[in-house]
């Protein structure tokens, strides 16, 4: 079995602190691979919050007064909230990979609440996402390694976790498929490192062995717009950082961005964002105010 925990102050003992909207107590995580089993059983539950996220394998929870065995499978979270009983199970066998994180705070339901974690919810489908432990991975660490600022960091953490929790439950565009959401997020990282050189997104589709049509209604499913709108949209937003802080003129500026001809690039910025790129510097040097000596 692997098992990595750090807990604030060093405590094993669970708390309730108001002092602040939200603070984390405790997190860490356990991989059963030769343990044959591993039970939690808290009749009285804890004084805390717990988000419980199953990243491999699966989990037995038994939520009630009857106790009936919810299996909870990968790509799935739990959540208790303070004094709910808690009895829940790993199985070596199924090589269960679970991550864990206990916080309170004054405005605990609230967050929640704002993030579509609703009073009745007991289990929540997240789906599996390497950001999940990238974030839970990094609570740990924080909290072994305390340096300063880590408790405002636990808490950053954690509200991007919660974050991340609330993307998954309100897309409606989500694609469940692994292999269409694979490639649409090759494609994303594809058009940002390439946005400023010619990108013909047929060729692209082809090389990747999807139809034209096939991978732009996909793509304007996952990211609400088309390919080529994407593409655009990165290269007048990069455009109007360097009219904002440098002093290259329009033509450099429209070639650093990805358009050979500057009076195109001209016309797609004033389509875009309703001026020019000449009128865009001029209007943002008139709005700053002089930095003083």
């Amino acid at each position: 079995m692997y098992t990595n925990s750090a807990y604030l102050n060093n405590s094993l003992i669970d708390f309730m602190d108001k002092s602040r909207p939200l603070i984390v107590g405790s997190c860490g995580t356990y991989h059963l691979f030769t343990r044959h089993r591993l039970p939690t059983y808290r009749p009285k539950g804890r004084l805390d919050f717990q988000i419980l996220y199953v990243a491999s394998g699966k989990a037995h929870f038994y939520f009630g007064d009857k106790g009936i065995d919810t299996v909870v499978t990968a790509g799935n979270m739990v959540i208790y909230r303070p004094k709910e009983p808690q009895r829940y199970e790993y199985f070596g066998a199924d090589q269960t990979e679970v991550y864990w994180v206990h916080f309170t705070g004054k405005d605990v339901k609230n967050i929640l609440r704002s993030h579509g974690i609703t009073d009745d919810m007991r289990v929540i489908n997240t789906g599996t996402s390497l950001e999940y432990t990238r974030l839970l991975k990094q609570m740990i660490l924080e909290l072994q390694r305390r340096q300063p600022d880590y408790q405002e960091m636990l808490t950053l953490l954690l509200r991007q976790l919660l974050i991340a929790i609330h993307r998954h439950l309100t897309s409606e565009h989500r694609i469940k498929n692994i292999y269409l959401d694979t490639e649409m997020e090759t494609a994303i990282q594809y058009f940002n490192d390439n946005y400023n050189i010619e990108i013909n997104v047929e060729a692209y589709a082809a090389s990747r062995g999807m139809s034209v049509s096939w991978f732009i209604r996909s793509f304007k499913q996952y990211v609400r717009t088309t390919p080529m709108q994407y593409i655009v949209s990165i290269r007048i937003t990069n455009a109007q950082i360097l009219l904002e802080t440098t002093d290259y003129n329009v033509t450099e500026i429209g070639n650093i961005v990805g358009y050979d001809n500057p009076l195109y690039f001209s016309r797609i910025f004033k389509k875009q964002k309703g001026v020019s790129p000449s009128e865009y510097r001029t209007l943002i040097r008139q709005n700053t105010p002089d930095t003083p000596s």
